[in-house]
């Protein structure tokens, strides 16, 4: 037989008791708000938060080394580089930028590039889209011949071409001259800007293109006026990667240039760092002319492509 014994509770016992009540209902309200936070809602709100912290980090992360070189280039010539990141150099000289033209002829160096950009990335873009054009409306088996060989010509280095084309441009007359440079444009560049707008018209329906040649158009007017205006958005990326890509180009005018009248940007910049190694604001103030240009062209032609992001799926 079992007695249980009941006895009145001490006020110490109550207390204890009172607090692991109380404890336990907030452990309760705490979960109910954790929970809360997993509506559909509250998880959009969640994404978009995550989203967008993602993306001011990204920005930091690549704004921040511009801002740093733009600092760098205004400080006080003669001075080590900083330990730290100076964003506010003090004192602050922009007259850097006019010694480095004073030193070299960036200015001739600097209408050089653009007369090489100005060039090859509107012929880059007429090329690559005749080419892009072409393929999507050939037959399936010449097509997958064709976008084979595309992708086999990536993998090939602009290295292993340095040789060959010396070899062709000397023997036709273009050694020190800027078509040089520019030939590259009459193949496209790079086979992947025309395999970005061979995608680009894969994805137009047939019939569109069939029913411009119904109404009488060639295949130029269905290029120009069908589907080129389609392919805006890749011709805008290509059109900025084209532009990045001629205007760093330092090797081609080494091999390519014999006067130093014809020379490009980043020719100058290294002719800088040749002149002096350790004078860090002048080869700054160099480095922010010769990558400016890029980043407002990206800004202006960002719309373009980011409006409407087919071409990337």
């Amino acid at each position: 037989m079992i007695v249980v014994t009941l006895r009145e509770t001490t006020p110490g016992e109550r207390r204890i008791c009172g607090g692991a009540l109380s404890l336990a209902f907030d452990m309760m309200r705490g979960l109910k708000l954790i929970l809360n936070l997993f509506t559909p809602l509250n998880l959009r709100n969640l994404r978009a938060i995550l989203r967008h912290s993602l993306l001011i980090a990204g920005a930091v992360l690549f704004v921040l080394p511009l801002v740093w070189m733009i600092a760098a280039s205004l400080r006080q010539p003669g001075l080590p580089p900083p330990r730290a990141i100076e964003l506010v150099p003090n004192p602050i000289v922009p007259g850097n930028y006019a010694q480095v033209f004073e030193l070299l002829p960036f200015g001739r160096y600097f209408l050089n590039s653009l007369i090489v950009v100005g060039v090859a990335v509107p012929l880059t873009i007429v090329v690559a889209s005749w080419a892009g054009f072409a393929m999507s409306q050939l037959p399936t088996r010449s097509r997958r011949g064709l976008l084979v060989l595309s992708l086999g010509l990536l993998l090939v280095p602009f290295s292993a071409l340095w040789l060959t084309r010396f070899v062709l441009f000397n023997a036709i007359g273009l050694i020190n001259s800027h078509a040089a440079l520019i030939a590259p444009a009459l193949t496209g560049t790079s086979p992947l800007f025309v395999l970005l707008f061979y995608w680009t018209f894969r994805r137009v329906p047939r019939e569109l293109f069939e029913l411009a040649r119904v109404e009488g158009a060639h295949a130029l007017s269905i290029w120009w006026r069908v589907a080129l205006p389609i392919a805006r958005p890749t011709a805008a990326a290509v059109a900025m990667l084209a532009f990045v890509f001629y205007w760093s180009d330092f090797v081609s005018p080494l091999l390519y240039l014999k006067s130093q009248s014809l020379y490009t940007l980043p020719v100058g910049v290294q002719q800088l760092q040749q002149l002096d190694r350790t004078n860090w604001p002048l080869l700054m103030s160099g480095a922010v002319m010769m990558t400016l240009p890029p980043v407002v062209i990206f800004l202006i032609v960002q719309r373009y492509f980011l409006r409407d992001a087919q071409w990337l799926r």
